[in-house]
């Protein structure tokens, strides 16, 4: 009884983490400039990368609070960045309508 409450225990933090990092990923595409973009998607990424191997159930659960405040900063930062962000697209957002 124990081993699958333990395993539905390991299954809601899994979800809970690909959630996450889901959510990240999509504040990462509100920035209107590519460069923030691209470093919020690189960051988020790598920092799951990073973490991927943790098995300690104090150390996930660290892990993931690190990873709910980091996503209320970044959507902070996408509200205001989109207020304040300057009129002006990127090269490579000009080459993406280009190419398409």
């Amino acid at each position: 009884m124990a081993s699958s409450a333990s395993a539905a225990a390991v299954r809601q933090s899994k979800a809970e983490v690909l959630s996450l990092l889901r959510s990240l990923l999509r504040t990462a595409r509100q920035f209107p400039d590519y460069n923030i973009k691209a470093y919020t998607k690189r960051r988020t990424i790598d920092a799951f990368r990073h973490n991927q191997n943790l098995s300690d159930p104090s150390s996930v659960a660290s892990a993931l609070s690190d990873g709910k405040a980091q996503l209320e900063i970044a959507r902070r930062q996408a509200i205001v960045y989109s207020l304040h962000a300057p009129n002006v697209r990127s090269i490579m957002e000009m080459n993406r309508e280009l190419t398409c």
